[in-house]
């Protein structure tokens, strides 16, 4: 979800004319439309109503506008605290990703530190389940996203998004087929191991641990990890988006969500890491139809 679909959509939504509210934006009327139609797909519902006489907002669409209005104006807010801090960061910021990251809040995320720090350009890193919070505290990369299992001493954490639980089961499995898994269910299975000492993920992973199985140590590989062993593991529902594979299937399952954080070193308030941080909370507020 781009931040410039959200004010096409509050312009149009003032206009109620797609050639009027192209033009307030320097574009044409086709591109335009062709923005608002991709929102409306990533949201799921449709926001205006069109006809060859009229546009109107949907009741959906009303809420929208009026949720992407309070993101605009927060967005503005931002501008004016960066300008405020001890002058623009130049250069360039390290970011640790885990796995699919802040998924799709990432061009929103991307897009309200642009707005603060217009010259940072950023550096990828890849993190793993085991150094995904070791990274940060040991200053080798500068933020990250990161999965938030609670509060960690050296590192702060401000919430992006969270994907429900599932199970990660073999495709030939008799639970494949399943609305919904509880603990019950799980308990006897073969598990993964999957990696990471910090308490607090273990304390989230409970029982689903492998004694003696593979370690998986990134959660791209859990899917694959699966069809090889025939083993089962958890992960975010939003990985069968991004890890799909035809022989496993992701199963709706009891227990806590998958909470995705962007991740900082206590007491770090250089611009560049502050600007993620209000970031964060401009992505996480995005509305929803």
């Amino acid at each position: 979800m781009e931040i410039q679909a959200l004010r096409y959509v509050v312009t149009l939504a003032e206009e109620l004319h797609f050639g009027r509210a192209a033009k307030r934006h320097f574009i044409s009327a086709q591109p335009f439309g062709q923005a608002v139609q991709r929102l409306e797909r990533e949201v799921g519902s449709r926001l205006f109503e069109r006809t060859s006489r009229r546009v109107s907002l949907t009741s959906a669409g009303a809420r929208f506008v009026g949720r992407a209005r309070v993101v605009l104006a927060e967005l503005e807010g931002l501008r004016q605290i960066a300008a405020e801090e001890v002058g623009p960061e130049a250069g360039s910021l390290r970011v640790g990703i885990l796995g699919f990251g802040a998924a799709d809040r990432w061009q929103a995320l991307r897009d309200a530190v642009g707005v603060q720090q217009p010259g940072l350009s950023l550096q990828y890193c890849d993190l793993d389940l085991t150094d995904q919070y070791d990274a940060v505290r040991r200053a080798e990369v500068d933020v990250a996203v990161v999965q938030f299992v609670g509060e960690l001493d050296g590192v702060d954490f401000e919430p992006v998004l969270s994907s429900p639980r599932v199970a990660v089961v073999p495709a030939w499995s008799e639970l494949a087929g399943a609305s919904f898994l509880t603990s019950g269910d799980l308990a006897e299975l073969p598990w993964l191991e999957v990696g990471g000492r910090e308490p607090l993920l273990a304390s989230w992973v409970g029982s689903a641990r492998g004694a003696g199985a593979p370690c998986v140590r990134h959660p791209a590989a859990i899917p694959t990890a699966v069809a090889t062993t025939g083993r089962v593991s958890l992960h975010a529902a939003a990985a069968a988006r991004y890890y799909p594979r035809p022989d496993v299937r992701f199963v709706p399952a009891e227990g806590p969500p998958v909470e995705i954080a962007v991740a900082t070193r206590s007491g770090d308030r250089r611009p560049a890491v502050a600007a993620f941080r209000r970031a964060a909370a401009i992505a996480r507020s995005l509305p929803a139809a």
